[in-house]
C-alpha cells in the first residue's frame, strides 16, 4: 500500500477452537508498537472472544458486526462491552441488502431467481428468521410514514435509527459504484433526528419479531454454524 503506516487493521479468525487467534493478535500489537498499525480492530467477533482479547491485554478500537432493524444481537451482549471498554462497533448489513428502502415496500415476497445476490439470498434468509415478508411489509409501511415526516427515505431511517443505538460509532453502506451509490440520499443521515415517537413507532413492530440472538447466537455466529 505503500503507506508507513496503516491506519486501521481489522482481525477476523474463523476458528475459535484454535486459539492461535491471541497469537496472531499479540504479534499485530506489537507491529503496532513499533508504529506499523495504528489502530487494531475486529471483524465478526462474538463478545465472549472480544473479552477474552481485551483481557489479554491487547487494546480493540472497534468490532465490525452486522446490525439492522432486522438484525439487533449487538444490542443483547456486545454493546454493554463495547461501551465499558471503549470498544467501538462499525457496523455493516444495516439496510439488509438493498431490502430497507423504498424499494421493497409493497414488493411480494421475492423467491428463488429474483434473488439475484449471495448478498439478497442472505438477507432474505435473516428476515425469514426475524419474522417474515409479512411482517417485514409492516415494517416498511412504518418506516414510509416516518420517512414523510422527517423528509427522507426509508434507507435514511433505518440507518439514524441503527447510528443511535449504543457504542456505534459508524455504518457501512453498500455502493456499487457507476450502478448504484445514492450518495445524496445516504448524505441525509447526518441531518436527521429522529423523535421518541418514531422510535415506538418502529419498535412496536419489531417487538412482534422473533429474537435472532435465541435462534442464531451472537455477533458473528451464523458463520461459525
Amino acid at each position: 500500500m505503500d503507506v508507513p503506516t496503516l491506519d486501521l487493521l481489522q482481525f477476523h479468525w474463523w476458528e475459535y477452537r484454535d486459539p492461535n487467534y491471541l497469537d496472531a493478535l499479540k504479534h499485530l500489537a506489537d507491529l503496532q508498537c513499533k508504529g506499523k498499525i495504528r489502530h487494531l480492530a475486529l471483524t465478526n467477533f462474538d463478545t465472549e472472544h472480544l473479552k477474552l482479547i481485551l483481557d489479554n491485554g491487547i487494546k480493540i478500537v472497534s468490532n465490525q458486526v452486522q446490525h439492522s432493524l432486522i438484525d439487533r444481537r449487538p444490542q443483547v451482549q456486545m454493546a454493554q462491552l463495547c461501551q465499558q471498554a471503549g470498544v467501538q462497533l462499525l457496523t455493516y448489513g444495516t439496510l439488509c441488502g438493498g431490502f430497507l428502502s423504498a424499494a421493497y415496500l409493497g414488493r411480494s415476497e421475492p423467491r428463488g431467481g429474483q434473488l439475484e445476490t449471495v448478498s439478497l439470498r442472505k438477507y432474505k434468509q435473516m428476515i425469514d428468521a426475524w419474522g417474515g415478508w409479512g411482517l417485514f411489509q409492516e415494517l416498511l409501511g412504518v418506516l414510509q410514514e416516518i420517512s414523510t415526516r422527517r423528509g427522507a427515505s426509508i434507507s435514511n431511517i433505518a440507518v439514524r435509527y441503527i447510528l443511535d443505538q449504543p457504542a456505534v460509532t459508524g455504518v457501512i453502506i453498500g455502493a456499487r459504484l457507476g450502478i448504484s451509490q445514492h450518495l445524496e440520499d445516504n448524505a441525509r443521515v447526518f441531518s436527521l433526528e429522529l423523535e421518541q415517537a418514531d422510535r415506538g413507532q418502529i419498535e412496536a413492530v419489531l417487538g412482534r419479531s422473533r429474537d435472532l440472538f435465541q435462534l442464531i447466537g451472537d455477533c458473528g455466529d451464523e458463520y461459525r454454524r
